[in-house]
């Protein structure tokens, strides 16, 4: 595993957080009877909390997400043992429960976040832990969740959530403009410290086409074309792509997870390393992303499109009433955000299941547009043309946001969750 400094001083500030570890060890209680997995539970809660109820945005759910699955991943581990913690092993024997141990982590966790939901999340809880019979398997579990949590907390802690929320708004030809009344706020997510990587920066892209060259024109047009609200030459299926890549990503992304764990039947074990890989690479795709997003600061195409008189490149067409088919996110067109974390999540789960080839499918939450893979990369070549379809992106944005997500897993893959050998 990587031992950069960065890294380490997270996990020394997690461990000497999570100082409430158990004391003295259990004996062995009789075999527990079978019970639901509560890390698949607890995904669904901390979605439906996060996403349904407190309606966070994707860069935002990640983060969250991320924190519960990672606290999830160490009570579990520490009780299984088969990979390498994340930010630390609390005192745990194989004998006590895992599924105690991921609901505990869970709470703690969400409590954490979304303090005001605690009514909700301790009926939750409570559900949880009536699923398992009392003991000291239960007891040990609770602990070791209730440890790792603690852990999780304490590393998360002054970790740059909800700072500075202003991305920087230029003037001129090229230089990004607010365009929706909600305001560009979510700037600070690209100064969130990372989970996995040491430093965003690094993971810098190449930057958007020079606004006089042939290349920018061919672009500039390709989008003001397809990705129009009306009178464009987007077949049907052009359409149904770029509306149903227009639904909240890390929603969607969950629920293909879920579908995911659910075919392959993994294991309890295997849940809590899978769904911790997946939100802790997303988030760091989407923190590096979002980091250059503000050095960019480059128009999106709405801009682009009106003001095509001033940008300097005669190729260009001006059209003032032009209008997207998808509504526009509060920050700059590069990179784009959906293909740094779709890019970053699926060569996660390629390099989870060994393959590229597998069959899911994905409903649209409002809109019930229902669409069909057999590969994972043919999900991620869809986003790709979607944020064009839509009118969201340049193609640069969306190529350059793709292979900033494959670095960021491509790191994680090789520095954490190794098996212990």
């Amino acid at each position: 595993m990587g031992t950069g400094t960065q890294r380490l001083k997270r996990r020394a500030v997690a461990l000497s957080g999570a100082a409430l570890l158990l004391t003295g060890a259990l004996s062995t209680p009789p075999a527990a009877a079978e019970v639901p997995d509560q890390v698949l539970a607890w995904n669904l809660h901390a979605y439906n909390e996060l996403i349904g109820v407190k309606a966070q945005a994707p860069v935002v759910a990640v983060l969250h997400l991320a924190m519960v699955h990672g606290a999830i991943y160490d009570a579990v581990n520490a009780i299984e043992e088969g990979y390498e913690p994340y930010l630390g092993a609390p005192d745990a024997e194989e004998t006590f429960s895992v599924d105690a141990a991921a609901a505990a982590a869970a709470y703690r966790v969400l409590l954490n976040v979304i303090p005001d939901r605690e009514p909700q999340l301790t009926a939750y809880y409570t559900d949880s832990l009536a699923l398992i019979p009392d003991g000291e398997a239960e007891d040990g579990g609770v602990a070791t969740g209730d440890a790792a949590a603690a852990a999780m907390i304490a590393a998360r802690t002054g970790d740059g959530r909800f700072g500075d929320p202003l991305f920087t708004e230029g003037t001129g030809p090229g230089q990004w403009r607010r365009l929706t009344p909600t305001g560009n706020n979510f700037k600070w997510v690209g100064d969130v410290e990372p989970f996995l990587i040491e430093d965003a920066s690094e993971y810098a892209t190449d930057g958007p086409l020079p606004l006089t060259s042939a290349a920018y024109a061919a672009e500039f047009e390709q989008v003001k074309t397809l990705g129009r609200a009306t009178g464009s030459t987007r077949t049907q299926d052009q359409t149904a792509q770029a509306l149903f890549w227009g639904d909240h990503a890390v929603a969607m992304w969950t629920r293909i997870f879920r579908q995911l764990a659910l075919s392959q039947a993994l294991s309890t074990a295997d849940n809590a390393r899978y769904f911790a890989r997946l939100y802790l690479t997303g988030s760091d795709a989407v923190i590096a992303c979002l980091r250059d997003k503000e050095v960019k600061s480059f128009w999106r195409p709405t801009t682009a499109i009106r003001e095509a008189g001033g940008d300097g490149n005669p190729a260009t067409v001006a059209d003032p009433t032009w209008t997207p088919l998808v509504a526009i996110p509060p920050y700059s067109d590069h990179p784009s955000s959906h293909n740094c974390y779709t890019s970053a999540t699926v060569r996660t789960l390629r390099d989870f299941f060994g393959t590229n080839s597998m069959s899911f499918s994905a409903t649209h939450a409002t809109l019930g547009i229902t669409r069909t893979f057999s590969q994972f990369s043919e999900a991620m070549n869809e986003v790709r043309l979607a944020r064009v379809y839509g009118g969201l992106h340049f193609m640069t944005a969306d190529a350059q946001g793709a292979t900033l997500g494959r670095k960021v897993a491509a790191y994680g893959e090789a520095n954490f969750f190794q098996p212990v050998t």
